[in-house]
Formats: structure tokens, sequence, C-alpha cells
């Protein structure tokens, strides 16, 4: 720490005799850039008959300057992990199930709520397990499958005492021509309200949100990926909270094959009318929509038409990017960034690297 002499022009009113109080313009002459302490020694009282500009000497007392450590979102000791676990699971009632895409979109989602009476804390990004009715071809109940937390931490109704997943029908046909269903994703999609349902944890820290509510959180998703975001966005715009107000910038891309296959549009569109200052909202329809080039509108695509600002956006240090959904999403995005940062000189990988490290670049694909 050094104690540094410098120059300070001020500004003061008219007055006979007037203890010196520094103005909010206040302008300080230096070769060094400083930052500087509470700690500063001023002449008390400084006189004179008219306004005018009077320079001042002044000792201030300098250190070098320090950047502001950023609260990781893993370290909060409220976060719950792993309460329930497949040998003890927590048998929650299924309250609500519905089909949340159209008749013709390729595949079925549905939109569940089971309720949990407060005893499954969870935040919003975390995950549930769930281990389907039945035993497996060996004798044995099945394995739990995860599944992103589609609602806020409040849940559906605001009350704590449910949690919502997003979960798409899986249904495919084999080499030898056979149809195969998904265990656990049909268990989900055919339960009734009413219904018993086996769920383990909550589990997962690395979807978190971040805790600035001034952040610029950037989210891709594809498909049900966008289960985690849901609950971001009801958090940010839905509802109130005492120690929680976001005022930052909300960007959403969603990437589906049809129009009819956009989940939660209208809630979507909802906040984006409510805050159109803080939310922006792209969808990508790759069987519906091309760009310039008459190529299919994957979210990559999307992407690829703001990617400067995108860029821009990414050199920030409070600038968030959450990523979930379908494996193959990753290359395409890492495409864009890999060609803007070269445009800089920056080498992607590497830059994504520093960017996993402060907790702004965040993937759970599958």
């Amino acid at each position: 720490m050094a104690s540094t002499a410098v120059t300070a022009s001020v500004s003061l009113p008219s007055s006979k005799t007037s203890s010196l109080v520094l103005p909010s313009r206040t302008y300080i002459s230096s070769s060094d850039k400083l930052t500087l302490n509470k700690t500063c020694l001023y002449t008390k009282s400084v006189s004179f008959s008219t306004r005018k500009l009077v320079t001042v000497r002044a000792q201030v007392t300098t250190e070098a300057p320090v950047k502001v450590k950023k609260e990781s979102k893993k370290d909060d000791e409220g976060v719950v992990t792993n309460k329930y676990r497949p040998a003890n699971p927590y048998i929650g009632k299924c309250l609500l199930n519905t089909k949340i895409t159209g008749d013709d979109a390729p595949g079925e989602t549905w939109h569940m709520v089971f309720s949990t009476e407060g005893e499954v804390p969870y935040r919003e990004g975390q995950s549930v397990g769930v281990i389907a009715d039945g035993i497996d071809k060996n004798g044995k109940p099945h394995k739990l499958r995860l599944y992103s937390i589609a609602s806020s931490a409040l849940g559906d109704f605001g009350d704590s005492k449910t949690v919502s997943l997003c979960v798409k029908r899986l249904v495919y046909t084999n080499d030898q021509g056979e149809i195969v269903k998904g265990v656990c994703s049909n268990y989900l999609c055919d339960l009734k309200p009413g219904a018993d349902v086996k769920l383990t944890g909550p589990v997962g820290k690395e979807m978190l949100m971040p805790k600035d509510p001034n952040a610029t959180i950037i989210m891709l998703a594809t498909g049900t990926g966008i289960a985690p975001f849901r609950g971001f966005l009801w958090k940010m715009f839905f509802e109130k909270h005492e120690n929680y107000k976001f005022n930052g910038l909300a960007w959403l891309f969603l990437g589906v094959p049809t129009s009819s296959s956009l989940l939660y549009k209208e809630e979507f569109e909802k906040m984006k009318e409510k805050a159109p200052d803080n939310f922006r909202l792209d969808f990508a329809v790759s069987r519906e929509q091309t760009n310039e080039k008459g190529e299919k509108m994957y979210i990559q695509t999307r992407m690829a038409q703001y990617a400067e600002e995108l860029w821009e956006l990414l050199k920030k240090d409070n600038t968030f990017v959450y990523m979930c959904g379908l494996k193959g999403m990753e290359k395409g995005i890492d495409d864009i960034m890999g060609s803007l940062a070269a445009k800089d000189g920056i080498d992607w990988l590497d830059y994504k690297k520093q960017l996993k490290k402060g907790e702004q670049w965040n993937v759970e694909v599958y």
C-alpha cells in the first residue's frame, strides 16, 4: 500500500466558510490508475466568497486494484443433494400429467407434477431420479433414470410442495425391426393422477442459477432440454422473492423439429410481454424454418444470426451460458464460437475451459 499526493479540482458553492465536502463530480488527475480507499486526509474548511474552481491538495491512500471474486453458485449451504436414494426413495403422487405437444408433432412430450409435501427440497437446475414400477428382464427393480426438474423451487403451485418434469415418450425401432419403448419415459407418460411414484435426489449443482441478479443468462435448449430453463424463467419473471429480483438479461434459444413441438411457448411469450427489456426469445424450428442460405434452422443456425453479439457478451464477466439437450448441439455451437474467437486471436477451446472454471459455461447434454 502506498501514500500518493494528487491534485483534486473541486467546484464549490458560494459561502463564506464551509466544511469541505467533495461533491459527486470530483476529478482526480494522476498519471497512475488508482483505487481510492475511504481514508482520505483533507483540509477541514475552505474560505471563499464566490463560486469558483478551487484547487485542493489532498493526501490519498491508494492500493492496487482488487478484482471482485464471483460468488460460486455451488457453495450455497442450502442446496440439498441425495436426500433420497434408490434403497429408500420418496413416494410422491402424480397430481397432473398432460401432453404438451401437438398431435402432429414427431413424438409426444408430457408435463407432469408430483407431490413432495416439501420433503424433496430442490433448486432450479437440479434433477431428480425416478424408479419405474416393476422389474427388469433379470427380475430386479428397474434402475433409476434422472430427469431435469422443469419447475422453480416454489413449484408450479407456488407452495414448494411439488416437483415438475418434462418427459418425452421414447419409442423407436431397433435394428431387428422391433418397436422398443423406453421403460421409464413410457411409465411416466402413462401415469394417471393419484398414482404413486418413487423419487430420488435431488442431485446436481452444474446447472444451478448464478447468484448475480444482474447477470446475462444465455440458455440453449433442444427439446426437453428446456426443463431447467423453465424453472429459471419462472423464478425470474413469474414469481416474487424477498431476496431475489432479476434485473439482468435472459436470452433463450429453443430448438425443436416442428412448431407443434414448441414446449411452453405460451408461457415464454407471456414472460416476453411482461419483461421485454429483460427477456429475449428465439425459436429454431428445423423442419419449418431456414436461414438466408436456405439451411435448416437448428439452434446453432439461429445463434449464428447473432454470432457477433453473443461473442461480445461472452467476453463479459457476468455472462453465463447454459446448454441442455441433445449432445449433438454442442459441436455446432463450438464451431460458431471457435470461428469468432479466432478473429480475436483466441483459442476457443482454451477460452471455454476458462469459462467453465468460472462457472460461466454450463453443459448438461445426453
